[in-house]
């Protein structure tokens, strides 16, 4: 019985990957790359053909689902750079020293593109692959044929410009639906960690299982990542019913985050309450169900189909048996009572899985007014500026550094082919430097096993085909299948973009100019691509960027969006508000605030592949991450309490207390003094103590709770973001004394 679960399990896991945006955008692009080479290759020839569909490889890196707004524009760079540099390295190759004077100051600028960030990457990747793959052309001592070659690589990148442009758009609604379906895929997967965080602490201990904490502020951080990628997609103009739906599917995805995050207040005080591990395992089982039908609708939507209907979980959340009461925690509030908010708070995201469904399946009509009228406020910016390139010129400069240290590996790689006894095929080394070396040591050691394995594994493959003497037409239909694996995975699963480029560069250099000795050529890719696979690993270390150097900045950047979203978040002219401004604002810090905790989630998990002596304070760091969290998932409830259930609360008990929250928490995150930056009186501590229902009567008291639990949690989470900057700057005094 096994086996055949672990059987359906991958051909589902092997359905949803050949479903997923990226594998439809790798097919997009492959078959542009098809469909020009082979139109060329009828019209003008196969060096022709050879040497377009080296102009639509280079303007593949940038080709990823995007708005078609600026789709065009986003492209271009990767051309215009691109274009002069292929000419000039085919003018100097019979110059070797002119060559490598040139490949340095361009690889420096080249890669000094990840200044845009992660929009940069893919540009500095394609103007270094107009470069090396310019090096691969054959006749470069005839200034009539240099000039043809370029001519053959505009008509190919241009024609790939226009192509990607227009296949884009084309896909814009099946992107729109796999885009959302990823990032159901992202929320269910988060939903069964948090499952997990529902063992009692006893069965957790005699499990000796692992605190789930670092799994779910990665989980945090990806589902961050991912839901940023469909805003950019999903709330482009949204002039269509369908449209409408899949949007307003994207907003509740953002609402069913913060009721996970609120899932895990007060869940200590539970799991370590003898009495409700019945509750807890209950509590449990329904996160998990939740977490398939979740995945059952992405599945769905991939699919085409329409969403099968699932029952509400709330008959099984209203005869929960709530226990004992026991030990009273030291905070006087009864554990049945904040079982029951538990247990509200999953019927929440069980409503928001029910109105998901019903909106996937036509059946509810799309809520659209704040998306329609405000997209733009959180979909990315598609424009090209010099802004960002403007800090850059200081030396602690991450992206300034990445790119001194790729020039020197790139002079250095060219300088050792110069004097390999082979020499044939200089650019294999140069090809593996840029796509091995990345600006963190931890990307670097993951791209370097990866793309020794897939080198020795696409070579193996290549070197059959080879053998074989296929045909040219087979040889151009297994470049097409190659550049589609290679551009698919490239982010995803890196090994097989390392076996797939393999295939790529050995058939492409066949296409170019068909060695004497294709299994020679086979063996020089092993032999080039170690030699290049260690310079890069070698180069990792010269003026390495570590992630500590950055910390600082993060944790200050995300102290600020915490602060902006307590002050938004506990405003009370929201309350007052007759139009959208106050939520949109609210949505706006909310996203500043996830997205600042997701970078630094993500240079805190590089930082472990680095060395001991140079990686940040990872205690208190992994303390403030968490305490950062729960601060959220506090005002998110007081969000909730302040917009749902207004009528229940008594202004005049709860205005000043939020007016003072709210200073409080600005002057601990600012590292000010809260009675200097505020005219507010001064007041008696805040009395929450008697707690009734909170789902009958009055929540005035839960929501002072909730405040002062805020206020708590920010001081704390002050100190420690203090601790991590003194441990940050010790280590910097104790390097330059």
């Amino acid at each position: 019985m096994q086996p055949h679960r672990n059987f359906e399990r991958y051909q589902r896991d092997a359905l949803r990957i050949a479903l997923s945006h990226y594998v439809t955008n790798g097919l997009s692009a492959a078959l542009g790359l098809l469909l020009i080479s082979g139109c060329i290759h009828l019209l003008l020839g196969p060096f022709a053909a050879a040497a377009a569909s080296v102009g639509v490889v280079v303007c593949i890196p940038p080709d990823q689902p995007a708005p078609k707004r600026g789709k065009f524009w986003q492209l271009l760079p990767a051309f215009v750079i691109g274009l002069p540099l292929f000419y000039a390295v085919q003018v100097l190759h019979a110059a070797p020293i002119l060559l490598g004077l040139l490949l340095v100051p361009a690889s420096f600028l080249a890669f000094l593109a990840g200044g845009w960030g992660n929009r940069g990457l893919p540009i500095s990747v394609s103007v270094m692959f107009a470069m090396v793959f310019s090096m691969a052309v054959p006749d470069h001592t005839n200034s009539t044929t240099n000039l043809a070659t370029c001519l053959y690589f505009t008509l190919g990148a241009v024609s790939y410009l226009v192509w990607a442009t227009l296949a884009n758009a084309v896909l814009n609604a099946r992107y729109r639906v796999q885009m959302l379906a990823d990032t159901l895929f992202a929320l269910a997967k988060l939903m069964r960690s948090q499952a997990q965080q529902f063992t009692p602490a006893k069965e957790a201990e005699k499990a000796r299982r692992a605190p789930l904490i670092g799994t779910l502020l990665q989980q945090q951080a990806a589902l961050a990542d991912q839901l940023q990628a469909a805003r950019n997609i999903l709330l482009e103009s949204p002039s269509t019913t369908r449209r409408q739906q899949l949007a307003d599917m994207l907003i509740g995805v953002l609402d069913m985050r913060d009721h996970l995050l609120v899932c895990n207040l007060d869940l200590d005080t539970l799991r370590n309450h003898p009495g409700h591990e019945p509750v807890l395992r209950t509590l449990s089982d329904v996160l998990e169900a939740l977490a398939q039908e979740i995945d059952a609708l992405a599945d769905a939507l991939m699919r085409g189909r329409t969403p099968m209907l699932f029952a509400s979980h709330r008959p099984q959340l209203e005869n929960l048996q709530w226990g004992h009461e026991g030990t009273v925690p030291a905070d006087g509030t009864p554990p049945a009572i904040l079982a029951m908010g538990m247990s509200s708070r999953i019927g929440h995201l069980n409503d928001d899985s029910l109105r998901l469904l019903a909106l996937a399946r036509g059946e509810l009509a799309p809520n659209v007014g704040l998306v329609r009228t405000n997209w733009q406020l959180f979909v990315s910016p598609t424009v090209w500026s010099w802004e960002p390139f403007y800090a850059l010129w200081r030396w602690n400069a991450p992206p300034l550094r990445h790119a001194i240290r790729a020039a020197l590996a790139i002079g250095t790689a060219y300088a050792v082919s110069l004097v390999l006894p082979w020499g044939s095929h200089d650019y294999w080394i140069l090809v593996t430097i840029v796509v091995v070396l990345r600006g963190s040591l931890a990307q670097t050691l993951e791209r370097r096993n990866s793309r020794a394995m897939g080198t020795l594994i696409g070579c193996v493959l290549a070197g059959l085909l080879l053998y074989a003497h296929i045909t040219p037409l087979l040889v151009l239909l297994m470049v097409t299948l190659a550049q589609a694996l290679a551009h698919a995975f490239a982010i995803r699963k890196y090994l097989v973009t390392a076996i797939a480029a393999t295939v790529l560069g050995l058939l492409q250099v066949q296409m170019l100019n068909a060695g004497p000795s294709p299994v020679f050529d086979v063996v020089e890719r092993m032999a080039d691509t170690l030699i290049g696979v260690a310079i890069a690993w070698a180069f990792s270390y010269v003026l390495p960027s570590w992630e500590r150097g950055q910390i600082a900045a993060l944790v200050k950047r995300a102290l600020a969006a915490q602060a902006r979203h307590a002050r938004v978040a506990l405003g009370l002219w929201q309350l007052q508000a007759v139009d959208n401004a106050p939520e949109l604002q609210w949505r706006l810090a909310r996203r500043e605030a996830f997205d600042s905790l997701s970078a630094l989630v993500q240079a805190t998990q590089r930082s472990l592949s680095e060395p001991r002596a140079v990686r940040p304070p990872l205690v208190p760091l992994g303390r403030l991450l968490a305490l950062s969290y729960q601060l959220l998932a506090q005002l998110t409830t007081v969000k909730t309490m302040l917009l749902l259930q207004r009528e229940r609360l008594t202004p005049h008990e709860v205005d000043l207390p939020l007016q003072q929250t709210a200073h409080t928490i600005e002057a601990a995150l600012e590292a000010r003094s809260a009675l200097a930056q505020t005219d507010l009186p001064a007041t008696a501590a805040l009395e929450w103590s008697v707690l009734g229902d909170p789902f009958d009567g009055d929540l005035s008291p839960w929501l002072l709770r909730r405040l002062r639990l805020a206020e708590s949690i920010a001081l704390e989470l002050r100190s420690h973001a203090d601790q991590v900057v003194r441990k940050l700057a010790a280590a910097n005094t104790a390097k330059h004394p």
